[in-house]
């Protein structure tokens, strides 16, 4: 049961000035108390001060240098903040880092160093990075990256560098910490050695694993327990209510951003009657969470406040940037926004006018009939201002290899049909195709209504989608996570036979030498090329 109470003042927990370089303080949720059954508060010891914890939590970052910037200037008002008696933690729910440039990782990786984050889940992108090149950044990582449920080759460079659990202790305070890969890990992370010697447990095993950790947990005598759960928020519910033990869900991988404390929602019971709360951050480190706890003697939360930070109300620093550019090094300026557009609010089932760019910087540069781009692979937004390369490596992140392939008319159909599934999947993924040299029609329930391919010279042939030729080809650029069969657009194949060639690089510099080729400056619109209509 929960009794309202009233707010946090603004400054026990965000000082004066925290937040307000854009926009207004971030406005604190409620406090709540929160009541278990009476038998788990019969105590002797209900006199003792209650231990207070502050939650700094991020997840779903998605190798996003800026905001990982700006974030940087938020952990530093969170430690400066005067919060007296407090216990301060900064864990992150994975997938921090994204896609397979070294480089990028290494960013990612000294980000969690340099905000003083003590563990990590592994999420899917984590295994981006092959094994040989994820051990290197573990081996230099100042946090733990977790995961109960994983199960690593011995052979594997990464053998005995996932751990399971970790015990901080803040001020006398000891909090167990265990991590949670996706059980999807397999159908989220394309053909690599990382699903090859890196193996994750079905949900069902992985509840019993977290379930045995807070039980050796607790016959330690820690008694406050928080898991870092790359799972969805469909199963985190699961596991608060199937568990007893567990405190906190500090949550990931379905990108749902989760504010305040509200029952049945992200409050829930567990097994034996505790309050468990979950969060989540949302996506692309837009947001990240501040969880206020007060805990009693055997470790039950009795007091909760949810909030969340959004980072664009926070400069990117010099001394955050010129860590950045240690790195990476300066960036290049390629063009100018004159004008745009609003990017998409379900980036995975609209047209992206910003994913255009690239997929047609992909058909130009390469010289192919079309170009396809799987609208996940979007994560960033091409603002009115100068354009950098770092700014299209935000906006193109995952640095796969380019290739040019041959694919027939049954071929493109199908992958489409297959994003069409979207519609109706929660979290919409794995999302729409994005076309240059198509365009397509589409209902919101994902059925597919109309194909055209427009050649070189302006032309549209009409598709029949209902019957499309396996005998009619078009050559395409894609990345060869969409080739190899990620996301199940085709099938499953680390050496498909359609391939013409390879490049060794990815679309990002296709785009920055595409952007440079156009008129200056540059006014981004929305051509409809995926246009998604009601359904009957």
């Amino acid at each position: 049961m929960i009794n309202s109470v009233n707010q946090y003042r603004v400054n026990n927990y965000f000082p004066a000035g925290y937040g307000v370089q854009k926009t207004q303080n971030p406005i604190p949720q409620k406090e709540v108390q929160v009541q278990s059954k009476p038998a788990s508060l019969s105590n002797d010891n209900l006199n003792l001060q209650p231990v207070k914890t502050s939650i700094l939590y991020m997840n779903d970052i998605h190798g996003k240098m800026t905001n990982m910037e700006r974030i940087y200037s938020v952990v530093k008002q969170f430690d400066n903040a005067n919060m007296p008696g407090t216990d301060k933690m900064k864990l992150a729910s994975g997938d921090v880092i994204l896609g397979a440039n070294f480089i990028s990782n290494q960013v990612a990786n000294n980000f969690l160093n340099w905000i003083g984050v003590s563990a990590n889940a592994l999420g899917n992108h984590e295994l981006d990075v092959v094994p040989k090149n994820l051990a290197v950044l573990m081996d230099k990582a100042n946090y733990k990256l977790l995961a109960i449920n994983a199960t690593v080759d011995p052979s594997s460079p990464m053998a005995g560098k996932i751990g399971k659990s970790i015990v901080q202790e803040i001020n006398g305070q000891k909090y167990g910490i265990i991590g949670v890969a996706p059980s999807d890990m397999a159908e989220r992370v394309k053909l690599n050695d990382s699903v090859k010697n890196i193996k994750i447990d079905d949900f069902e095993t992985t509840v019993k694993k977290v379930q045995d950790e807070v039980n050796r947990l607790q016959s330690e005598g820690i008694n406050k327990i928080v898991v870092l759960s790359h799972s969805g928020l469909k199963h985190d519910k699961n596991l608060a209510q199937s568990t007893s033990g567990i405190d906190v869900i500090l949550g990931a991988h379905t990108h749902d951003l989760i504010s305040g404390i509200e029952k049945d929602k992200n409050l829930l019971m567990s097994k034996s009657g505790e309050p468990v709360i979950i969060t989540q951050a949302g996506k692309d480190g837009e947001n990240v969470g501040i969880l206020n706890l007060e805990f009693d003697s055997k470790g039950v939360i009795t007091k909760a406040q949810n909030n969340l930070v959004k980072t664009r109300a926070y400069n990117r620093t010099l001394e955050s940037r010129a860590a950045v550019e240690s790195i990476i090094g300066k960036p290049e300026v390629v063009g100018t926004v004159a004008s745009t557009v609003e990017p998409p609010k379900e980036r995975l089932i609209e047209n992206n006018p910003d994913a255009d760019i690239v997929v047609d910087a992909m058909r130009s540069e390469l010289g192919t009939d079309i170009a396809i781009l799987n609208a996940g692979n979007i994560r960033g937004h091409f603002g009115v201002g100068k354009i950098d390369s770092r700014l299209v490596n935000d906006v193109t992140p995952f640095e796969d290899k380019i290739l040019i392939g041959e694919l027939s008319e049954k071929d493109i159909v199908d992958a489409i049909n297959v994003g069409g599934k979207s519609f109706l999947h929660s979290g919409h993924k794995p999302g729409i195709l994005i076309f240059s040299g198509m365009r397509y029609t589409m209902t919101d329930k994902g059925e597919l209504k109309s194909l055209t391919f427009i050649d070189k010279s302006g032309v549209e042939h009409q598709i029949d989608v209902n019957n499309p030729s396996t005998e009619r080809k078009f050559t395409a650029a894609m990345d060869d996570f969409f080739a190899m069969g990620g996301d199940n657009y085709l099938p499953s194949n680390e050496n498909p036979d359609f391939i013409i060639k390879k490049f060794d690089f990815d679309k990002n510099k296709l785009t920055c030498n595409y952007i440079k080729k156009l008129p200056q400056p540059m006014h981004i619109t929305n051509d409809e090329r995926v246009k998604i209509v009601p359904s009957n």
